[in-house]
C-alpha cells in the first residue's frame, strides 16, 4: 500500500496516511475514464437549444407568386428553410444528452482516475480546512504555503460554506465533494487536494463509489 505525507494548512508534516490499494492502485483504464470523462461532460449539457422548422415559424400562409408566367422558380411559402426568416432544416431540438454508464464502469474510472493522480504526483492530503467566516486572503495562503499550482481540485467531505466561499475568488480552485467526486473533475485537475476526512468518505465508499 502507497504512503503519502499529510500536511497542515501550513505546509508542516503532520502524519501519513496509507492509501487503500483497491482506491488507489488499480489498474489505469484510459479508455473507460474517457468514456466517464464524455459521460459526465454530457450530463451537465442543458438540452434546451431548439430551432423552429418551417411549421412553427409565423408566415407564409399563401404562395408568394403564380406557379407559371413569372419567369421565377416555383415556392410555396417565404417559411422554405431557403427563404430568409424561414424555418431551419434539421435544427437542434431539446434533448436529454446523458450518457448511461453502468454502476461497475464508474467505479472502475472513479479507480482509475485516482490511481493515476498517485502515480502522476498530482495527490496531496491536509489534515483539516476549517474557516469561522469566508476568508479568501488565508484560503490563498493556503494554497501557497501547500505550493499548489495549476489547476486545483479541492475536495471536502461534505458542502461547507465557509470553505467554499473562502476559495470561491481563487479562480483556480475548483470544489468537488468525495460523495459525488467525478471522474472528469479528477482528469481536468493539475493537482488534486483532498481532506483527510474526504479520504475518509472515499474509503468508506470505495466499494460504491460512482
Amino acid at each position: 500500500m502507497a504512503k503519502v505525507t499529510v500536511v497542515d494548512t501550513a505546509g508542516k508534516k503532520v502524519g501519513e496516511r496509507v492509501l487503500p490499494a483497491d482506491l488507489f492502485e488499480a489498474p489505469i483504464n484510459v479508455g473507460l475514464m474517457h468514456q466517464a470523462v464524455v459521460a459526465g461532460a454530457a450530463a451537465i449539457r442543458r438540452g434546451t437549444h431548439s430551432t423552429k422548422t418551417r411549421a412553427e415559424v409565423s408566415g407564409g400562409g399563401r404562395k408568394p407568386w403564380r406557379q407559371k408566367g413569372t419567369g421565377r422558380a416555383r415556392h410555396g411559402s417565404t417559411r422554405s428553410p431557403i427563404w430568409s426568416g424561414g424555418g431551419v432544416a434539421h435544427g437542434p431540438k431539446p434533448q436529454d444528452h446523458s450518457k448511461r454508464m453502468n454502476k461497475k464502469m464508474r467505479r472502475s474510472a472513479l479507480r482509475s482516475a485516482l490511481s493515476d493522480a498517485l502515480a502522476s504526483e498530482k495527490l496531496a492530503i491536509v489534515k483539516e480546512l476549517t474557516f469561522d467566516a469566508p476568508k479568501s486572503k488565508e484560503a490563498r495562503g493556503a494554497i501557497e504555503a501547500l505550493e499548489l499550482q495549476g489547476k486545483i481540485l479541492l475536495v471536502l467531505p461534505a458542502p461547507d460554506e465557509n470553505v467554499e466561499l473562502s476559495f470561491r475568488n481563487l479562480p483556480d480552485v475548483h470544489v468537488a465533494y468525495a460523495p459525488s467526486l467525478a471522474v472528469w473533475e479528477i482528469v481536468n485537475a493539475d493537482r488534486v487536494l483532498l481532506t483527510a476526512s474526504a479520504l475518509d468518505v472515499l474509503e468508506g465508499k470505495a466499494g460504491d463509489a460512482a
